[in-house]
Parts: C-alpha cells; sequence; structure tokens
C-alpha cells in the first residue's frame, strides 16, 4: 500500500467482497463488530503500528466524552435541588471542569498530529536558524494513514459533546468504529457523529437498491481513476519533476492537467468511499458538489472538499469568532475607528486563522500555509468588492443572466483556483512563484512543442481517452444539477439502466490504466 491507489488494488477488491458477504449473513448484532475488526484489520495491513495512533486517539475521546457525559448527568441530579444561585454556581463549576478535560484531550490529539506529521517541518525551519554543529536531527517519524482525516472526525466529537450538539456514546466498541470506519479513514469524507451514527449502528438487511447505487458510485470512481487520473497523471509528474525544462506555456498546461487528475483522482477516491459505506447499508455526506462550476471562490468552497469547509467553519472560524480573544479586539476597534471597521475585523480576523488553519492542516510546508493565506485573501477582496458588483448586476440585469457571462464567471473561477492551487504543486514555494511568473515571461522561449507533450509518458491514444472521459465526467455532472443521476437511473427502463453501466464497466476495463497513481500526498487534504 505504499504509492499504490489502495482503492483500487486486488488485495482491497477481496477484502471488499469478503467483508460484504460476511456482514449480510453474521447475525445483525455481530455487524458493527464485523465493521470494527475489519476497520482495525484494513489499518493494521496498512501499517502494523497505525492501528496504536488511531486506537489511542478513539480511547482519549471516548475517556473525555464519558466524563463530560458524566458530570452532565450530577449536575441534573444536583440542580433539581438546588437554588437559582446554587444552579449557577454549579453550572460554572461543573462547566469548568469539562472544560479542562475537554481542552486537555484536545491538545492531547493535536500534540500527536504535531508531533508525527509537523516535526520534521519545525525542526528544518530551526535549523535554518542555527550553525551547522548546533542543528537538531530531523526524526524519521511515522505519519500514520489518514491521521489528519480521522484526528478531526474525532475533534469534532469532542467538542460537539462539550457544546452539547450531540448524546455522549458511553459504548466504547461503537464509538471506536465511528473513528476507524474504514471507507472513509484515508481521504475523508470527515463525517460529523450526529450524522454518521444514524446509519452505522443499525440492523442491516440486504437492500437490492442501495447496494446497487453503491456499486455505480464505486464503478463511476474507478472511470474517474482509472481512466482519467492515472493516464494524465504520469505527464504532471514529468512536468513538476522536469521544472527548469517545462517553463512558459507548460506551466499553465501543467494547471490544467494537476486540475484534471485532481479532480478526477480525488472525487473518484470519494465515489468508492461513498460507493462501499453504501453496500453496507450506510450513509456519509457528499464531500463534492460540482466545484468546477462555481462562479466565485467562495462558492467554490462550499462545493469542494465540503465536510473540511464545513468542519473548519464550524469548529474554528465560528468558535474563534465568538472568542473572548476577539470579542475584546473588536471592542477596541469599535472605540478607535467605528462600528464598520470593528465588524470586518472580526470576521476578517477569523476568516485568516480559519485559512491559516487550513493551510497548515493539508500539509507541512509553507507553501501550504501560503495557499491558505492566498485563499482567504481572495475571499476577502471579494467580500469589499460586493458593492461594487452588485451595483454592476443593477446596472447590466440582462447580461447577468446571460450564458455568456456565466459561463466568463465559471472559467475565471476555475482559472483563478488553478493559479492559487499552483503555490504547492512544487516542492517550494519559492518554486512555485517561480514558475508562475515564468508562464508568462517564458512564452516565447520555451513554446509548447506536440513532441514534448508526447514524451511525458502520455501518448496521443491516452490524450484522446482522458478527454473523452473529461466529457464524460461534464455530462454526469451536467445531468446532476437537479436530481443525483443514480436516482434517474432508477426512473429509466430496467434494460436502459443496465446497458449504460455495463457499458460503463466495459469502458473502464478496457480503458482504464492499471499502474501507479499521483502521490495522493498532494492532495489529500486539499
Amino acid at each position: 500500500m505504499n504509492g499504490e491507489h489502495i482503492f483500487l488494488s486486488y488485495q482491497f477488491a477481496a477484502f471488499i467482497a469478503g467483508t460484504f458477504i460476511l456482514y449480510y449473513i453474521v447475525p445483525k448484532r455481530l455487524q458493527q463488530w464485523l465493521l470494527l475488526l475489519a476497520s482495525l484489520g484494513f489499518y493494521l495491513c496498512a501499517g502494523w503500528t497505525y492501528p496504536i495512533y488511531i486506537i489511542t486517539t478513539a480511547t482519549a475521546v471516548y475517556m473525555a466524552g464519558y466524563y463530560m457525559g458524566s458530570q452532565d448527568e450530577i449536575y441534573d441530579r444536583m440542580s433539581k435541588r438546588a437554588s437559582k444561585e446554587q444552579q449557577r454556581m454549579l453550572k460554572k463549576e461543573f462547566t469548568s471542569k469539562k472544560k479542562t478535560v475537554m481542552l486537555l484531550c484536545l491538545i492531547f490529539n493535536l500534540g500527536i498530529l504535531a508531533v508525527t506529521k509537523y516535526s520534521a517541518f519545525f525542526i528544518t525551519n530551526i535549523n535554518s536558524f542555527l550553525s551547522d554543529k548546533n542543528e537538531i536531527s530531523v526524526p524519521d517519524l511515522i505519519v500514520p494513514l489518514g491521521i489528519s482525516f480521522y484526528t478531526l472526525q474525532a475533534i469534532g466529537y469532542l467538542l460537539d459533546v462539550y457544546w452539547g450538539r450531540c448524546k455522549v456514546q458511553k459504548n466504547y466498541p461503537k464509538l471506536l468504529l465511528f473513528v476507524t470506519f474504514f471507507p472513509q479513514l484515508i481521504l475523508g469524507p470527515i463525517s460529523r457523529y450526529s450524522d454518521l451514527s444514524k446509519t452505522l449502528y443499525r440492523k442491516h438487511y440486504f437492500d437490492r437498491i442501495m447496494v446497487g447505487q453503491g456499486l455505480q458510485r464505486i464503478l463511476w470512481g474507478c472511470f474517474k481513476i482509472m481512466v482519467v487520473a492515472d493516464r494524465l497523471s504520469p505527464a504532471v509528474t514529468e512536468l513538476i519533476s522536469g521544472a527548469d525544462n517545462y517553463t512558459g506555456g507548460y506551466v499553465f498546461i501543467l494547471m490544467i492537467f494537476w486540475a484534471i487528475v485532481l479532480y478526477a483522482d480525488f472525487t473518484g477516491s470519494i465515489d468508492i468511499a461513498i460507493g462501499i459505506a453504501l453496500i453496507f447499508g450506510i450513509r456519509v455526506e457528499e464531500n463534492f458538489a460540482r466545484p468546477y462550476f462555481s462562479k466565485s471562490v467562495f462558492e467554490y468552497w462550499q462545493r469542494w472538499h465540503i465536510t473540511m469547509s464545513k468542519w473548519f467553519r464550524d469548529y474554528v472560524f465560528y468558535p474563534f469568532g465568538t472568542s473572548r480573544t476577539l470579542r475584546k479586539l473588536t471592542i477596541v476597534s469599535k472605540k478607535r475607528f467605528g462600528m464598520k471597521f470593528a465588524k470586518r475585523v472580526s470576521v476578517y480576523t477569523s476568516t485568516m486563522v480559519c485559512w491559516i488553519a487550513i493551510g497548515i492542516w493539508c500539509g507541512a510546508g509553507w507553501r501550504f500555509v501560503l495557499w491558505g493565506l492566498a485563499n482567504g485573501i481572495i475571499i476577502l477582496i471579494s467580500a469589499e468588492l460586493e458593492p461594487v458588483y452588485e451595483g454592476f448586476r443593477k446596472n447590466h440585469p440582462l447580461l447577468i443572466t446571460s450564458l455568456g457571462y456565466k459561463l466568463f464567471r465559471i472559467g475565471r473561477t476555475f482559472l483563478l483556483m488553478c493559479a492559487i492551487r499552483m503555490i504547492y504543486v512544487y516542492d517550494s514555494a519559492k518554486l512555485s512563484f517561480k514558475q508562475f511568473f515564468r508562464m508568462f515571461t517564458d512564452v516565447f522561449a520555451c513554446p509548447v512543442e506536440g513532441e514534448k507533450l508526447l514524451g511525458m509518458g502520455v501518448s496521443a491514444t491516452d490524450y484522446i481517452v482522458v478527454a473523452f472521459g473529461v466529457f464524460l465526467m461534464v455530462i454526469i455532472s451536467l445531468c446532476g444539477r437537479k436530481q443525483r443521476v443514480s436516482r434517474r437511473l432508477m426512473r429509466t427502463p430496467y434494460v436502459v439502466r443496465y446497458m449504460l453501466l455495463l457499458l460503463l464497466f466495459l469502458t473502464t476495463v478496457m480503458l482504464g490504466k492499471y499502474g501507479l497513481a499521483v502521490d495522493p500526498a498532494r492532495f489529500v487534504s486539499e
């Protein structure tokens, strides 16, 4: 599982098939135990030390959640016999205890993430200020598979319990299953306990329709990865690794190719994850909603990696925006500069803190921090220019409703997001900015040649197949604007439905490339 796309390995297919058969054979009361064993077994196969990390995280949030739940129960009993003043004092006391435990658990889990994922980054930056003799050795630590995802999911449960948004799960195996549920372990979606628990703990009977929908999603995900991403990824790898030889127009080509590979591989993996969950009767949240049809950067982040965007909105943006520190800053700003400026300080500070956090979560490197900052700055600039946009819309009502203007906004947003994404594509931010500017300065010095494009491990046939795959993805996206394609298929005649699915299966088998995909670490969080 090192470098290979785990979801497309024969071993994983056999693992899913075996688990699926057993799942509907064993007594219903054992289904949760089977899923838990399958999840831990899957994670164990990825790395024998990995389960130690994820079990530690799950155990920590379980114990903290259990304690906070018990404190709520004690408070409820004591408050019934207390006066209003005593209730107020008790509330303050028990809230303080819960907050202490919550913060300790939060720091503990974020500490594990920081040590495993960011130690090398921090030490490398410290060493840049030290002499060679005083340099600190960079530890060779194991970064557990999916730690960024399951840590956020566990912390989400912890904070929801603290805020009273969900009930405490007192059954340890059930909470462990929530944290380790294997389809979403690698790339998400990042589930909320209140959402996933609705179907995760039920007794599931074989549902032909749900299983069929799950298999359709798996097949569609395989098509995206094998027919589009895996065929085009060699060109992306070559363009990145040979940065000095590929400037000018090649950088623009990389922007477009990377957008295609990123979308096909990431959404394809999510499709497979959602499909696997469906065949077990479990629903997880959708993570993409036609993001490349967005008309603004703000809209883009409502459609791309939806569960991540919501997580940082609910657990970073809103809490920080209502924190005591920011309230004090708002009060000071109001006194000195007025209410209008004070409102901006609160919202803009929260936005930038949130996007810096997203950048850090995405990867251990300054280029990810800069990428996060760039997203935040552009969103804030768009907010400041909203009065200008509003005036333009009022003065040109016919233009803004025209298809041409809508396509212009979609194309503008797509290219803008491609440009921002270039910040982290290369190995360093310095090289990324250098290549970006060389895209304009080296247009004539390094002209795009057909022979070079065909010498990147991608043949003319590959380009034709990729173009066909992209065209099909666009058509499917357009068909799913008002209703999911799976539901549309269910309303078609039986023969037509299965002929289309058979055609998609044969196309994937015949046109799919069986090899290595782009390193998932390049886009696992973004």
